[in-house]
Parts: structure tokens; sequence; C-alpha cells
């Protein structure tokens, strides 16, 4: 997913230059969310738009974009511009670092994005990060990025092991490939031979097969979009700078998102093929789960405060004057850890708001109390399954199942039984169709 690769130094002592290999990750919403909670970030979450219409974005309120496409098509577009960082001051306070390890996208779209906005929990590790670099140029916070063990160790936790062996075994081949052509420029050019010149036909033959070999090696790339100090950038790590997208619009009512549609529509336009989309598009906006957990806590302390005034009204008999129903259905939990930082202020609202209800109001305020903890409990259920799902997905991506298929394929062999399920002889040759097989 990069021009450039990592580098090490080939004497065999084991000093990095820029870092080890960083392995390729799925555009996945659970596995870039785990990717951001392995780097300190808490209170956010990725998930996947499959729309850009207001309807179907505006109400996440989402921080920034991360968008993955099919890398090698994109010739830039007339409606951005890039700017010199010199002559646009909000360019030059946009952090922005390039991108210097192969397959580096990920973690590099989603800090070039998280980095540019204020109102985020980053964590220790990156917030101090984040400071160290902010005076740095481009390249060198690319190369920071590229040095920084846990960045690069948080994105590998993710990856699958075959994903992990292949960028090893890439880093090793561009070594071996530069040290052959250091050993080689040190030897002179070779002699001259006299060129073959091939067939019209043998070129057509030569292209075809080039052409299908880069066709199979299909490579992604993510890049983010994020609005910053008044304008909406569009952040990738293989470009020179931040390229603007637009300016920011001071109307009521006007969100980023209205700024940064056309450019998306503009992208996408690019990838989608008539019978397959290759791109895809997430969103990073406020933890679901802390946002059902907290509505739940408010609502059980809204119950509480309920519950007393009702005691103070009508005593212990006030029981006997609400839903049977719900008395019986929804018991009061115990309380548990609230994660917004305007919890206090919204609980101590509706305290006020109860302090001040009508008597006559306290019953019938009690039961939408209940059905409305019955609706919130139901969400955090369902944050909570959704959790699950991705952790049991995580395990089945990351389990390396190599030894397993090498131990059983060796057991056919040694059973002689391989031979058969692939249809071939005790000699190893393919048997002809109808001619039975020898045990």
């Amino acid at each position: 997913m990069a021009l450039v690769s990592d580098s090490q130094t080939p004497s065999g002592q084991g000093h990095e230059l820029v870092g080890g290999p960083f392995a390729v990750i799925e555009s996945d919403p659970g596995v870039f969310s785990s990717l951001i909670r392995k780097l300190g970030v808490r209170g956010l979450e990725l998930v996947e738009i499959y729309d850009i219409e207001p309807w179907a974005v505006d109400h996440l309120k989402p921080y920034g974009l991360i968008f993955c496409f099919l890398w090698g098509k994109d010739g830039g577009d007339s409606s951005k511009k890039q700017w010199d960082l010199e002559d646009d001051p909000a360019a030059k306070r946009v952090w922005f670092a390039n991108q210097l390890s192969d397959d580096a996208c990920a973690s590099q779209a989603i800090l070039n994005v998280l980095f540019n906005c204020p109102n985020v929990q980053l964590g220790e590790p990156l917030q101090s990060f984040r400071d160290e670099t902010s005076e740095m140029s481009s390249v060198m916070k690319g190369l920071a990025i590229s040095n920084q063990r846990f960045i690069r160790d948080s994105q590998n936790s993710l990856a699958r092991p075959s994903d992990i062996r292949g960028a090893l075994n890439a880093i090793a081949n561009t070594t071996l490939a530069a040290s052959k052509a250091e050993a080689k420029a040190k030897q002179g050019p070779p002699p001259a031979k006299r060129r073959k010149t091939d067939s019209p036909d043998k070129r057509k033959a030569k292209a075809k097969a080039k052409t299908s070999a880069e066709d199979e090696e299909e490579t992604y790339h993510f890049i983010g979009y994020v609005p910053a100090h008044g304008k909406v950038w569009e952040l990738d790590g293989l470009k020179a700078g931040p390229l603007e997208v637009g300016e920011l619009s001071a109307e009521p009512g006007q969100s980023w998102m209205d700024v940064v549609r056309p450019a998306l529509r503009l992208k996408m336009s690019k990838y989608a093929g008539e019978h397959n989309i290759r791109f895809n598009l997430l969103a990073i906006v406020d933890s679901a789960y802390e946002a059902a957990s907290d509505e739940l806590e408010l609502v059980k302390r809204e119950r509480r405060a309920l519950e007393r005034r009702l005691e103070e009204v009508f005593g212990n008999k006030w029981t006997e004057k609400v839903d049977q129903t719900l008395l019986s259905s929804c018991p009061l939990e115990s309380l548990k850890e609230t994660f917004g930082s305007d919890f206090g202020i919204r609980k101590q609202d509706k305290q006020m708001a109860i302090l001040d209800l009508p008597e006559r109001h306290l019953l019938g305020e009690w039961e939408r109390c209940v059905r409305q903890m019955i609706t919130a409990n139901v969400a955090v259920e369902e944050e909570l399954v959704k959790a699950k799902r991705e952790r049991t997905e995580h395990i089945k991506r990351t389990h390396d199942y190599e030894p397993f298929i090498t131990e059983f394929i060796t057991a056919l062999h040694d059973a002689q039984l391989l031979n058969p399920l692939l249809g071939l002889g005790d000699d190893g040759k393919k048997v002809p169709v109808g001619e039975k097989q020898s045990s």
C-alpha cells in the first residue's frame, strides 16, 4: 500500500533504520475499532457507511472518515488543491505525516485524522507522541510513526499470521534485491550483447501477461478526511501534503459532511465497477456502547429519584397504583460506571425536573421511565453482543492455522491417503478418469 519500503541494516546487528514491517489488516469497522483501542483512544469507534446522504450520516456526527480504495487509479481530483504549507497557514497547522512504511496506511490514516480532532481522548501514549511530533515535517512525522513500536505492534496484532509472514518476507526480498543491486553496481556494466528482437505476437503476449500479473496483485490504500482549522482536508500519506477539499460554512445547520460529500462522490465514481465496488468508507464516531450505557445509567437514576418522590407522596402503596407488569419485568439494577463528561449535568437536570413535577404526573412519568429503561437495556445488550461477535472474529482472524494444516497433510501422506484424494496414482501421476486407483 506504499511506494517506499521499510529498510533494515544488512549488517546483521539487528538495528532498525525505520522500524519493522507493518502487516496488512482488513478494512473492517471491528478491526479498526480494536486498533484505536489498542492505541489508547477511548470513547470512539468506527462504523461502516453505506450511503453518504445526510439521512445516513449526519446523525452519526462523525469526527472524520477513512476511505479505502484500490490504489493506483487515483490521479487527483480537480476539486482539490494541494497547498504550499508556507502560503496557507491553515494547511501548516494540520497534523500530517507521509507514509514511509509498506502497509502502514491503516495506522497512518487513523493517526492523521485523530491528531486533527481536538475533542477526542487520545490516551497518554498517543497524546505524548502527537505533542513531540507537532513541529516536525511531514516526512519526519512519517519516520516517527515507522519507529514507534507500540503503533506497529498494535496494527500487527490485528493481522492474519500469514500477512505478518508476508510482510517479513517482503522486507527480506527488498533487502536482498538491494544487496544484489549494490554488488552488481560494484562489478561494473556487463559486456554489450546483441539485442534479440521479439516478434509482434510475442511482445503482445508479454504485455498481456504483465497486465494479468498486475491485476492479480490488487493493492488497497487508506486515506482520511477531517475538518480542521476552518477547512476540510483529504489526508493521503502518499502525497506531499494535505489536500484542501473546501472551506467550512458558518451557516447554521451546515456540517462538514456537506463540504466533503461532492469530493466523496467523485472519488467513489472511480472505483465503482459494473459488478463490484472496490472501496469502502468508515466513519469515526462516538462509541455506541458508552452512549447506550450512559443512557441506561441516566434512566436508572431518574427512576430512583421518581420512586423517592412517589414514596413521599403515596408511601409504600405507590407500587399498587402502577402497571404491575412493568414493576415485575424490569427490576432496578445496581448502578455502574459512566463515561460521558456531561453525565453529571444531565443527571442534575433530570433530578431538578422531577422535583418540579406535579404529583398527578408522577405515576405516568414512572411508567414512561421504566419503558425507557427497558429500551436502553436492550441497546446495551445489543452492543455487548456486537462486541462478543467482533471478539470471536478477531480470534478466528489471528489464529494461525498453518501448523494444523501442515500436520494434517503430512498425516495424510504418511497414511498413503493424499494421492488418492488428489486423484494421483502411487507414482504421483494423474490417474485417468474411470481408471481405478490402487488402494
